[in-house]
């Protein structure tokens, strides 16, 4: 009998109200007791790696998920679910898509309501999820976040609604596919799947949102022996104030990386203006274009093509493009 892989690392679906009323991890993960969802098909394994709200999630956590997975992968699994909190759910996601070889499906969920709220919706996306991660389909598809009925690539899907359990989108291409009565249906799939191998994180990478009126304090704070990286969300189709050019210059010349992504919703960044700190004099400065990520995934990829080992050219073209 094929094995599947359960990983809980904590967050609302397996977190309940306390005796104030707020929601808060509790001493046992209430998922710990589903260790037979899909009996008779599939022997579960279940283990508990984390009990943690997601913004407590990190980048280092991110890489012991990745080697546990690697390591059930040598074991011959047949795929893996991790269970999370929705907040940071798209970057540990998408750290996993970057790091982790694409062989076995990889499926990531969590809940917009907690285990003891009416309508909860945690078991029901553990259940879809499961369902995904034993699709023999879903493989080479790199890894999937399923939620609410809809199947999304870890590589452009993101939380656009605080509450709501419809709150996982993929703006400009939507979701690959969706959950249906016998399983999963794919529509679609990504092009090009990457692989980049990491034993380590780089830490001290920053990201920065631009507004009206910005200027370069916040840079300037950032120009530190420390600082490893910076992604920058840009205005419209990528450009920024231009009270910020001298600070970022300085940046630059102590060959500080900076990536720019849009903070717009939908599209991608590219150099078209021409006006001073319009896009085409930031790619002269040496600023590198991201296309197609969000600000929060364009800082997960820059950790990882930094603790890869690339710099300068083969950094940015790593970074340059969401595909590559």
């Amino acid at each position: 009998m094929k094995q599947l892989l359960i990983l809980h690392t904590g967050g609302t679906i397996a977190m309940a109200k306390n005796k104030s009323g707020a929601l808060a991890p509790g001493v046992n993960n209430p998922l710990m007791a589903y260790n037979d969802l899909l009996k008779g098909d599939y022997q579960l394994k279940v283990e508990e790696m984390f009990n943690l709200p997601s913004p407590h999630m990190t980048p280092t956590q991110m890489l012991q998920l990745k080697e546990r997975i690697e390591e059930a992968i040598a074991a011959g699994v047949a795929g893996v679910v991790i269970t999370h909190g929705t907040d940071t759910l798209e970057e540990t996601a998408y750290f996993l898509d970057l790091t982790l070889p694409n062989t076995i499906p990889i499926v990531v969920t969590g809940a917009m309501r907690s285990s003891d709220e009416i309508g909860s919706d945690g078991l029901y996306n553990l259940i879809s999820a499961l369902k995904t991660a034993a699709t023999p389909a879903a493989a080479g598809k790199g890894v999937l976040v399923v939620l609410n009925d809809e199947v999304h690539s870890a590589r452009f899907v993101t939380k656009t609604h605080t509450t709501n359990v419809a709150t996982f989108r993929t703006p400009t291409f939507g979701p690959v596919g969706i959950m249906e009565n016998d399983g999963v249906k794919f529509f679609q799939q990504l092009v090009h799947q990457a692989y980049c191998p990491v034993d380590h994180v780089v830490d001290h990478v920053y990201l920065l949102k631009a507004y009206a009126g910005m200027d370069g304090t916040l840079f300037s704070a950032l120009d530190q022996p420390s600082t490893n990286g910076l992604v920058i969300e840009g205005t419209g189709a990528g450009n920024l104030p231009p009270q910020t050019l001298p600070a970022i210059k300085k940046l630059i010349a102590h060959h500080i990386p900076i990536v720019l992504v849009s903070r717009c919703f939908n599209g991608v960044a590219e150099p078209v203006y021409g006006y001073q700190g319009g896009g085409q004099q930031l790619a002269k400065m040496g600023i590198i274009f991201c296309q197609g990520l969000n600000g929060q995934k364009a800082r997960i990829k820059l950790i990882v093509g930094l603790a890869n080992g690339k710099k300068k050219q083969a950094l940015a073209t790593y970074m340059r493009d969401a595909i590559s």
